[in-house]
């Protein structure tokens, strides 16, 4: 199978030739008909926080391998390649039953291990106020304890590599050390610490903000406060969930323009309402609605509920906002995740698994998806 485009770093128009889910070669453009044609080529996404969609969440003591494998689906749909399942704050045993089935999945079936390389823990470990801690179930939220965290390890099979956490809980300094001796990435997020335990979180190991912008209180003080000394911060990578909802356009101009740009993150925060149609949910035992544009809101207010899109439409409106280059902004949803998470970087190379998506995108900076190749196999076709 060849595929003709434009490679999205370089520009130059080449042929990607894929055989038994691998690229083969990748040549300049040749004078014959290849068997598909786009605007552009580039890797396929990474998505380091997935909560779930299409009615299924990962946090659910109800959870199957079913349930993972429609996840998966709808993702590569979307042009995800590979995701972090995320297992979010609950009780203890709604978290042990996911990660076991999580774990359970992967070892069932080598192609689901190889769209989720490892696992991410968000909460239980944050602030307990409202607007730090988000969506989060209040009843659920507690100190950092490394046995218990251990316990969630050893279900999933040593695949948690990515720990979200409040720093300025009782312990959190010294066990954002322990986590970080052994292999685990620590992001900073749901919290509410001063500019001074940020730094001593940093110090101690913390690498990461999760959902920069969001997970906060609604009024901070206007100079000394967790979100400027997290943004200020050039060895801490940020995710910001550039959908058009999370965040107003100014703030997510501001983030990408401070931020070193390898230090630079999209997630979607997908939740298990993603890829829903507009409606009234029950969810985490509350009434959710998702408006006809796409944002998930508590019926009847402005307030997040959750995330309704997918990477591509977080890459897509990022584009579009004109701040970064379309090569920059594919970079920050597929390799600069996977450095942050000591995954193998993923190249349009021969050797490479063929992992692909190829899109449009015209002068006006739009960015549309019209096939997803993954391990050698188109899922959709424009």
């Amino acid at each position: 199978m060849i595929f003709r485009a434009k490679h999205y770093q370089t520009e130059q128009m080449v042929d990607v030739c894929c055989d038994d889910g691998k690229i083969v070669s990748v040549e300049k453009a040749g004078n014959f008909v290849p068997d598909h044609q786009a605007a552009y080529i580039a890797p396929a996404f990474f998505d380091l926080q997935i909560n779930g969609a299409m009615g299924v969440a990962f946090s659910d003591i109800n959870l199957d391998e079913s349930g993972i494998r429609k996840v998966l689906s709808v993702c590569k749909l979307h042009g995800i390649e590979a995701i972090c399942p995320t297992i979010i704050t609950n009780a203890h045993a709604v978290l042990i039953h996911g990660f076991n089935t999580l774990r359970k999945a992967c070892e069932s079936d080598p192609v689901i291990a190889r769209a989720m390389p490892c696992f991410h823990l968000e909460g239980p470990y944050i602030s307990n106020e409202d607007g730090p801690r988000g969506a989060h179930q209040k009843q659920h939220v507690r100190n950092p304890i490394y046995d218990e965290f251990k316990e969630y390890q050893g279900a999933s099979g040593n695949r948690i590599k990515l720990l979200t956490l409040a720093p300025e809980l009782p312990g959190a300094i010294d066990f954002i050390r322990k986590m970080t001796s052994e292999g685990v990435v620590v992001a900073i997020g749901h919290t509410a610490a001063s500019p001074m335990i940020i730094r001593e979180a940093i110090a101690a190991g913390a690498r990461l903000s999760t959902h920069l912008g969001n997970g906060s209180h609604a009024m901070w003080p206007r100079h000394e406060n967790y979100f400027w000394e997290q943004l200020g911060c050039d060895s801490l990578s940020a995710s910001i969930i550039t959908d058009g909802h999370h965040l107003p356009e100014a703030l997510v101009k501001t983030i990408v323009r401070v931020k070193p740009l390898e230090k630079q993150i999209i997630t979607c925060d997908a939740s298990g309402l993603a890829g829903l149609p507009p409606g009234k949910y029950s969810m985490w035992d509350q009434e959710i609605e998702i408006l006809s544009n796409g944002k998930v809101v508590v019926p009847g207010t402005p307030f997040l509920a959750g995330s309704g899109s997918f990477t591509d439409d977080c890459v897509a409106h990022l584009i579009s906002l004109g701040v970064v280059s379309r090569s920059q902004a594919i970079e920050m949803a597929t390799n600069a995740p996977r450095r942050l998470l000591q995954l193998p970087e993923i190249k349009i190379e021969a050797g490479s698994m063929a992992n692909l998506i190829l899109f449009d995108s015209n002068k006006d900076l739009s960015f549309r998806i019209n096939r997803v190749i993954i391990e050698g196999v188109t899922l959709n076709q424009s």
